[in-house]
């Protein structure tokens, strides 16, 4: 909810439907937010394109999961603050439960389970269901031409290997200021914009520079443990969650610096499959933490993990979600939402069209992106149910014609 006129919903409602996507959702953030708009915007109706792209374009502001930060906003939004811890956990807890079922294995056998069947059939819709969510969202983020050449901009960035965090904060302190550049001269709107500016922008950036600093007092008490400490796993996990902007690759950087490097609890081989299988696993890639802290510290380090890297999350969303409705309150922070929404959506093009050259490899898995497409906009079918096809669909067509 940005404003009050949205009424709340039943907190039953909102579990559920997060516990569907929980198990569902396949394909990383990109992919996750297109779902979350397909059942939340087009299918429910529970909140208007501008609300959504409003608290994806806050999501994209502070550190952390922006899927799930994501889910957590809208859990908010639509049941306060039951529905706030509901949305989240339920997001996170099919897959946690999974990944640390392919930790156990992997315990016990020494090798992760091969994803690669079950995905070369989704990855092909999720790319279509991406693709149409970036489509529909293009409609309410581009106002003007210039913030289409924002869209743009943040893709051929994001392509040229500038980070996100770069990239998204830059392009919406640009919008800011040339939206706003006759009051930067006259003055106009002192009351209410700059002032309201002072206050409410330095609020996000200033975010993940207090995690910071939480950072470096953490560090040195995780080095200095013995053993897989249950504390210096979960101080650890707590200090990513509250820093770290990115990908799962970026995760994977922090995780071998501080598994590997400093505190040499695991191999480079061992960082790399448990991001292998937070990749492969529906919901948040971050729940490589699960993976990681089951090898670290058994079931008990697994939970520890788990709950360090989502807790920031919940603490960020719930400390911000005030300020969200304020954003559209001046002319300062609208404009440096509408440039964060613009580039959130050049960013998520960026991704689908990394993931689709990695998804979409022959004449089969093209089929299947454009039958979804098809069925997504023509008729309108849910996106559950296209997942759900695409893993048949490949683990059939692999039974048939081995690849």
């Amino acid at each position: 909810m940005v404003d009050d006129r949205v009424m709340p919903h039943q907190s039953r409602e909102v579990a559920l439907l997060f516990l569907k996507l929980g198990c569902i959702a396949f394909g990383g953030p990109a992919a996750h937010i297109a779902l979350m708009r397909q059942e939340v915007v087009v299918r429910r109706r529970w909140i208007s394109e501008q609300q959504f792209l409003d608290l994806l374009g806050a999501s994209n502001l502070i550190p952390g999961p922006t899927s799930t930060e994501l889910a957590i906003y809208l859990g908010y939004a639509l049941a306060g603050r039951l529905g706030l811890v509901l949305a989240g956990t339920l997001f996170i807890l099919p897959a946690m439960l999974l990944v640390l079922a392919f930790a156990w294995a992997y315990g016990r056998y020494g090798a992760t389970p091969q994803g690669a069947v079950l995905l070369y059939g989704i990855k092909p819709v999720i790319i279509a269901v991406i693709i149409e969510a970036i489509y529909a969202l293009l409609r309410s983020a581009v106002k003007n031409w210039r913030l289409g050449l924002v869209v743009v901009a943040a893709l051929a960035l994001y392509l040229l290997g500038f980070t996100p965090l770069i990239t998204l904060f830059g392009l919406s302190a640009l919008v800011m200021l040339v939206e706003n550049r006759k009051r930067l001269f006259t003055g106009g709107g002192r009351a209410g914009g700059v002032s309201r500016a002072r206050l409410i922008v330095p609020v996000l950036p200033g975010a993940p520079a207090a995690a910071d600093v939480l950072a470096q007092a953490v560090g040195p008490m995780a080095a200095g443990a013995t053993g897989a400490g249950l504390a210096a796993l979960f101080l650890t996990f707590l200090k990513i969650g509250a820093t770290l902007y990115g990908s799962g690759y970026v995760l994977l950087a922090f995780l071998r610096d501080d598994f590997v490097r400093r505190l040499g609890w695991l191999t480079d081989r061992q960082v790399l499959d448990a991001v292998a299988v937070g990749q492969f696993t529906p919901g948040p890639v971050f729940t490589t933490a699960t993976f990681v802290g089951y090898l670290s510290g058994g079931w008990p380090g697994a939970v520890a993990a788990t709950v360090g890297i989502f807790l920031p999350a919940f603490v960020y969303v719930a400390t911000l979600y005030p300020v969200v409705p304020r954003l559209r309150t001046s002319p300062w922070t609208a404009a440096f939402l509408d440039g964060a929404n613009a580039a959130a959506l050049g960013l998520m093009a960026a991704v689908a069209w990394q993931l689709g050259a990695t998804s979409i490899v022959d004449p089969f898995t093209a089929a299947l992106a454009l039958a979804a497409a098809v069925l997504l906009i023509r008729f309108r079918v849910n996106s559950a149910w296209l997942v759900l096809g695409g893993a048949l669909a490949g683990a059939a067509y692999g039974l048939i014609l081995p690849r």
